[in-house]
């Protein structure tokens, strides 16, 4: 038998016929083997090892980009065929659906395998053979390895981090202007795409076609999030690596697998902090620039508005006129009254209005992403001065002392709405008055009226009206 077995390979199959002299002779085996027997075996090799032998690695895949490599007190994900060396399938991480996790060169793996590992990229596969004094030795592992088996594993290498290991950030484009770098307070949107070390996509904010919007450096997002969108741009593109340490942890999440590596690509859209005020820049200012608007001024005005990130949102010079407004009077966004301030005619200006004075976290559905920062770029075009505060009309010269006799045209004691529109009305005609441009006439007119019917019977007498300097300290917006 010692001469038949040499030369044999793993699931060789040999009949060997050995004479009595090469086997137990003329004495035999009491009892089994009769005296001058020949022997007769039906050989199929099942294993074999040498003492010498050491742990067998063979690559068949490794990717061409393998900027890290298993080291020793590394953690690792993998998974795994674990065979005999004729075949016979032992175990297999697929069959359970899940990676063999571990930390390798500590000791908690076979001494093999953890030889075996060193070295290898994540989505490398390689072939590793292992002895059996470096595997289960003599006795197996008491359930599904026998004593003295060599072990063949079949392993892709999925994910790899060191307990040290910080985020890495790999910057993939930069904007040339960057006024800005986002800091601890500030509020985001961004986009991401979110995968594993191996490519396995878990999360994505384009395939909801909406930005992910967050606190930043407050805790609002996994450690390494909140570290890694810090000091970034508008409009910048980076990548961002967090260990499990710094992201979901042992347990994982939803699609994410415990211990696992995140890789983000994001992209960032805007951010501001909650501290921010409306951001101005002049581009152009005439020569004269004397008269300057104010509240309630009425101003015309063209704009182009846009995201932070360029995406133009609405602009006046498609629709071919301008936009049009009362300054301060609540049509336009807080921002915008206050970006609008102080502007002369001709003059050109950014204004950069943050939502929480601009749409709010609620933006305008279809329209306006929440919580997105503006850009409008103005030119005033037309400005025609208003009144003062308080005021819906006002006189350019001396006031009637006879006034509510000249308005009650039937002189019957009561003034009319009507009476009162038409006087109102011929003042402005006549230059003698003056309403509060860039509002309804018949609406300002309604309102002065309604101030002075003050029993609201849809009348006023002499004794109702007043005029607003004889007011005994009532806001109301009169004559």
């Amino acid at each position: 038998m010692d001469k038949a077995l040499v030369g044999m390979c793993v699931n060789e199959r040999r009949f060997v016929k050995i004479p009595p002299k090469l086997a137990y002779g003329s004495e035999g085996v009491a009892g089994v083997i009769p005296p001058n027997a020949v022997l007769h075996f039906d050989v199929l090799l099942i294993d074999l090892w040498n003492l010498e032998d050491e742990v067998q690695i063979q690559t068949y895949f490794k990717p061409e980009k393998c900027p890290r490599t298993v080291q020793v007190s590394d953690f690792v994900r993998y998974h795994y065929n674990g065979t005999f060396l004729d075949g016979t399938l032992f175990d297999s991480s697929h069959n359970r659906m899940r990676t063999y996790d571990t930390y390798v060169g500590i000791g908690w793996l076979i001494p093999g395998m953890d030889q075996g590992l060193l070295g290898m990229c994540v989505g490398e596969k390689r072939i590793i053979t292992i002895p059996p004094f470096l595997a289960y030795g003599e006795g197996g592992d008491g359930k599904d390895i026998p004593g003295q088996a060599s072990l063949v594993f079949d392993v892709v290498l999925l994910d790899l981090h060191n307990p040290k290991d910080g985020i890495a950030i790999e910057n993939q484009h930069v904007p040339e202007s960057c006024e800005r770098r986002s800091q601890t307070g500030d509020f985001l949107r961004y986009h991401y795409n979110g995968t594993l070390l191996d490519g396995t996509l878990f999360d994505s904010s384009y395939s909801r076609n909406r930005t992910y919007d967050t606190y930043v450096g407050k805790g609002y997002v996994i450690a390494g999030m909140d570290e890694g969108l810090l000091g970034v741009c508008t409009g910048e593109k980076r990548r961002i690596i967090i260990p499990p340490h710094l992201g979901y942890g042992e347990e994982g999440r939803g699609k994410i697998p415990g211990s696992a590596v995140l890789v983000f690509d994001i992209h960032v859209v805007d951010f501001h902090n909650p501290s921010d005020s409306v951001g101005i820049t002049v581009n152009y200012k005439p020569s004269n620039c004397t008269v300057l608007s104010k509240k309630g001024d009425y101003l015309k005005y063209h704009y182009n508005a846009s995201l932070q990130d360029g995406t133009l949102l609405d602009s006046t010079h498609s629709l071919g006129k301008t936009y049009n407004i009362v300054l301060g009077s609540g049509q336009v966004v807080v921002g915008m009254d206050m970006g609008l301030q102080d502007m002369c005619v001709g003059e050109r200006r950014t204004v950069v209005i943050p939502p929480h004075l601009g749409y709010g976290e609620d933006g305008v559905e279809g329209e306006v992403p929440g919580s997105a920062v503006l850009v409008f770029d103005i030119e005033l075009l037309e400005l025609v001065s208003g009144l003062p505060e308080g005021y819906m009309f006002v006189w350019n010269g001396e006031v009637s002392p006879n006034l509510f006799e000249e308005i009650d045209q039937n002189h019957d004691g009561e003034v009319l709405l009507e009476e009162f529109s038409e006087y109102i009305q011929a003042q402005v005609d006549s230059g003698k008055g003056k309403l509060a441009p860039g509002f309804d006439f018949e609406k300002i007119v309604k309102n002065m009226f309604t101030n002075q019917d003050r029993d609201g019977n849809g009348k006023v007498t002499a004794e109702e009206f007043k005029l607003k300097d004889q007011e005994a300290k009532e806001e109301h917006d009169e004559l």
